[in-house]
Parts: C-alpha cells; structure tokens; sequence
C-alpha cells in the first residue's frame, strides 16, 4: 500500500532532525540526514553526515541498520538527492541502487553539476521508486548556506548587530559592552560555531580589539576574516596573535602587505603572522566587497557571519551584498550616539529596504528581528 503523504512528511522530518546533528562539522558539505523504514514502517536505520571528508549519511544510516533482511521494500528518506560522482567518498546513489529497498524518497535536488539529477537517474534506472519534493521548504532553509555557495560560488551572508531600542549601537563615549544581554552573546557564540567564518571590519578590529572565538558554547572554532584595506592594523591585536591566529585571513588592497622583502627576517620576527592575507582590488578606496566575497568563495567558504560597525553594515547594505540580518534590540535607551547604520543613499520611503520572511523572537530581554534581503 502506498504511503501517506503525511507519512512522508513525518520521516523527512527525522531525516532533517538528523541532518542538523552536523551544522558545523561538514562545510562546505551539505549537512545531510537519512533515516531507513522498513515495508512494515518501524524506523530501522538513521545516519546524518558527521564531518567533512567522512562517511555520508546514507552510509551511516545503511550501516547502522541490524538486520539488513528489514532493507528489503524498505524505503529511504534523504534531505539531500544522493551523490552520484566520487569525491572523498563513494557514490551513495550507488549504494542505495544496490541494495534491496523499494523507494527512495528525497527533499531536494542537489544544484551540484556533478550531482543535479544524476542520482536520481542511476536510483530510477536501478528499478527504484523515487519520489522528490516532501519538506522542500525546510530543506532549503536547512542547506541555505550550502546552495547559495553552489549556485553563487559566494559565501551566503549573515549580517548581525546588537543596538538599543532608539537605534544606537554605542553610546556618544563609543562605549558598546554590553548592549545586548547574556542570553544574546550566548547566541551569537551558537551562530559563529555553525559559520565557517567571522568577517569584521578594520575600525571594529581596532576599536574593539575582538576575539571572534566560541567561548559560552562548545563548537568549532570559525576562521576570523577582517578588512584592513591598508594593511596596518596591529600586531598585537588578539586577532594576529592568540592561539587561533592561524585562523584569521586578512583581506588588503596594499601589495605591499602580502609579502615582506626580506621574509627570513618577517619568519624570525614576533610581527611573524601566520594566517592568510588575501589581495584585491579597491572600490571608493575601500577594499572591494564582493570580490573579497568572490575570493572567499574560492577558498571554500561557504558562509560568513558579519559582526559590523555601522560603516562597514551600511556598505553591505548598500552594495546588495547581504542574504540574512539578525538584530537584537535591547531594552535601552541612549538618545544619542552611534547609530546602527549610516547613509544608505536612499531619499524616499518607497527606496525603502524590503525584508522578507521577517520573525520576531524574545531572547533574554532583548527582541530579535530575523529576516532575508
């Protein structure tokens, strides 16, 4: 008997359950959930892909199922359409065509070109039943970093700032710690864990001296990009020299930054940095966004969480270069100060930047404003 659509609906549901057990560890994989039912429908099986180079989720899944007699008419549910090329690993599509199971039912297709349909052809010409499109909303949701990154070849871009409720992200003595809550700063620590990177601007490096790093949660640890168009910031700050800087890439316009004339004597010096430095070009004498963006993309980041001053906010915002903001509103009142964002160079209400798919949500007591340019 076939199943019922709302049956699919509820084992998709365990597959993005599972799926999301890797946000963190497989960039710029997919993160990737499956889970196996048997012809009487009892769960027998599940997996989601662990860590980057490592087994798929189909793999896992297959192999955690005890009585491999209960694959035979069973059917698999996969958030993402199984690989059909070798990578570091083998083509799941290709385990699962070999196996005994009746149906395949998946989320979404993959934008991959090596993928893109492929798995799905080598799963129906193996007699599979395949079914797409169950939970393709939140399976687009879930991989957002991923399929922008593919279909972009840029890192999908977070923007994310804390300000009171009039507005200002620090006060007239450019004073801004704490404006948001415990609660919020515990958040933002959750977010940078899922990043692959934290992207400042020099005048916040400067200003704020910032880490950057997961402290009030356990996770992975994000490479740290700041824009020092001139290349001057220094040495000391917590970025070029704590433990993870070799995590932190800098992004110049200045040549002259890259490389030092005498770089035996830069190896041997305590200036010594040990991250990457990236070069490119300048726009209204300031580093080029979005080729800094573009060139990240090359180097397999596939998202960045931008934790800006207002500058730096207002040229991403200006420049079309933002995919989601969060804003925490606190329960404070300034008067005066810095405000959140500068000119945008819009004059009438209907210039008005739109944002989409906009949801409100108490954190502590601050509000949080999530939504999609």
């Amino acid at each position: 008997m076939r199943m019922k659509q709302q049956t699919h609906d509820y084992w998709m549901q365990k597959a993005l359950d599972e799926a999301e057990k890797g946000r963190g560890y497989v960039s710029p994989n997919p993160v990737v959930g499956c889970v196996i039912v048997s012809s009487d429908g009892k769960l027998i099986g599940k997996g989601y892909h662990e860590k980057f180079g490592q087994a798929h989720a189909e793999v896992i899944a297959v192999q955690s199922v005890k009585n491999k007699e209960e694959l035979i008419g069973a059917t698999v549910y996969v958030t993402l359409e199984p690989c059909s090329h070798h990578g570091k690993t083998p083509p799941c599509a290709d385990l699962l065509a070999q196996l005994p199971i009746k149906k395949v039912v998946v989320a979404i297709t993959d934008p991959n070109p090596k993928v893109s349909g492929a798995g799905l052809n080598k799963l129906r010409a193996s007699g599979k039943d395949v079914e797409v499109g169950i939970l393709t909303n939140e399976a687009q949701k879930q991989n957002e970093f991923f399929l922008h990154h593919i279909q972009t070849g840029k890192p999908f871009v977070t923007l994310k700032w804390a300000q009171t409720l009039d507005g200002y992200v620090a006060a007239p003595d450019g004073s801004s710690q704490w404006i948001s809550g415990k609660e919020s700063r515990t958040l933002v620590h959750k977010w940078r864990s899922e990043y692959d990177a934290v992207l400042v601007g020099r005048q916040t490096a400067k200003l704020d001296n910032p880490s950057l790093t997961v402290r009030l949660v356990h996770g992975r640890q994000p490479k740290r990009i700041v824009l020092d168009g001139p290349g001057t910031l220094p040495r000391d700050l917590k970025l070029f020299s704590d433990q993870y800087e070799e995590k932190t890439i800098v992004i110049t316009h200045n040549p002259l930054h890259l490389h030092s004339e005498e770089p035996m004597l830069e190896l041997l010096s305590s200036n010594y940095f040990r991250g990457q430095r990236v070069l490119v070009g300048k726009k209204n004498n300031h580093v080029d966004i979005n080729e800094a963006l573009i060139q990240l993309g090359k180097m397999g980041i596939a998202s960045v969480l931008v934790e800006a001053g207002s500058n730096l906010a207002s040229a991403l915002l200006q420049q079309n270069l933002v995919d989601k903001l969060h804003v925490f509103m606190a329960p404070k009142l300034l008067g005066g100060g810095k405000p959140a964002l500068q000119q945008l160079g819009l004059s009438h209400i209907d210039d008005a930047l739109e944002l989409r798919n906009s949801t409100w949500q108490t954190i502590g007591n601050d509000l949080l404003l999530t939504a999609y340019l």
